[in-house]
C-alpha cells in the first residue's frame, strides 16, 4: 500500500442524476473517497449500481449533479491529458492500424510526428503487441485489440488511469491473461489507477484497495484494504486470506 501522502484524486459528497422521460434518475449518492498516487484502486457493485457512470465522471466527461472532483488538487472542470481512459470495448478506428490508433491521441495533441511514433511504437511493445504495429483492428482478436487500446491509454503519459471493466467483453483465458499483463504493467510503473470490474478475484488480485458499491442510487457500503504481498500471483487465490476478503466484498454487495 503506498503511503500516505496529497490525494491524485478525492472525491467528495459525490451524486449524479440523469433525466428520463419518466423523471430523474438519480445513479449515485453522496460518494467520497481519495485515490493515493501509484495506488490501485477497484470498484465492484451489482449490475447498474452506477459504476460506469463515476467513471465517466473521474474522466471528467460531465459534471456531476452534485458534489466536486478535485485531481491533484485542483477542481476536475472537464477531460485532462494526465487522464487516460479505457472502456469495455476498444473503439478502435477500423481504417487505422494499431500503430495509428495508439498515435491518434498525440496526434491531436499537437506532439510532433516522430516522438509520436515512438511513442505509440512503445507503449505497443509494453502491452506485448510489438510485430503487431501495421494490423487493422479486423486482424486483431478481441483480446489483442484491447491491449491497443490499453497502449492508446499509455502512451499519453498518464497521471491516472481509469479502466473500466477492459476485460469484460473477453473469454475466461483471456481475461485472465490481460489481468496478469496489467499487473506487470502496473508493478513496472506504477501509474494511479482506478478500475471498474464486476469480478471479485480479478478486483482482488490487482487492487491496493476495492470500493464496494450498493444497488442504485451507488454509495459507497465498503472501502475494503487488500493486504495481500505484491508481487500478486494467481495461486493467491486459493489461500484462506485471499478467501476471506472475498466473502466480505460479496456480503458487501448482496
Amino acid at each position: 500500500m503506498p503511503e500516505p501522502s496529497s490525494p491524485r484524486l478525492a472525491v467528495d459528497r459525490l451524486s449524479h442524476v440523469y433525466p428520463t422521460a419518466e423523471g430523474a434518475l438519480q445513479v449515485l449518492e453522496n460518494i467520497s473517497f481519495t485515490v493515493q498516487p501509484q495506488e490501485f484502486v477497484c470498484v465492484v457493485g451489482p449490475s447498474g449500481c452506477g459504476k460506469s457512470t463515476l467513471l465517466k465522471l473521474l474522466a471528467g466527461l460531465f459534471p456531476p449533479s452534485e458534489g466536486t472532483l478535485f485531481f491533484e488538487g485542483a477542481p476536475l472542470a472537464g477531460p485532462s491529458r494526465r487522464i487516460g481512459l479505457v472502456f469495455q470495448k476498444a473503439n478502435l478506428m477500423p481504417w487505422r492500424t494499431a500503430l495509428a490508433n495508439v498515435r491518434l491521441p498525440l496526434e491531436l495533441a499537437g506532439v510532433p510526428a516522430a516522438d509520436a511514433d515512438a511513442r505509440a511504437q512503445a507503449a505497443l511493445l509494453r502491452v506485448g503487441l510489438a510485430g503487431f504495429e501495421h494490423s487493422l483492428p479486423r486482424d486483431l482478436s478481441g483480446g489483442m485489440e484491447q491491449r491497443v487500446a490499453l497502449a492508446r491509454a499509455l502512451a499519453q503519459d498518464p497521471d491516472l488511469l481509469l479502466l473500466d471493466e477492459p476485460f469484460g467483453a473477453l473469454d475466461a483465458l483471456n481475461r485472465e491473461r490481460l489481468g496478469a499483463e496489467l499487473l506487470r504493467l502496473w508493478e513496472a510503473r506504477r501509474i494511479t489507477v482506478v478500475m471498474v470490474t464486476h469480478s471479485i478475484p480479478e478486483a482482488l488480485l490487482l487492487s491496493d484497495r476495492v470500493l464496494a458499491l450498493t444497488p442504485r442510487p451507488g454509495q459507497v457500503r465498503l472501502a475494503l484494504d487488500v493486504p495481500l504481498p505484491r508481487p500478486r500471483r494467481l495461486e493467491m487465490e486459493h489461500s484462506p486470506e485471499f478467501g476471506e476478503l472475498a466473502r466480505r466484498l460479496r456480503a458487501a454487495i448482496s
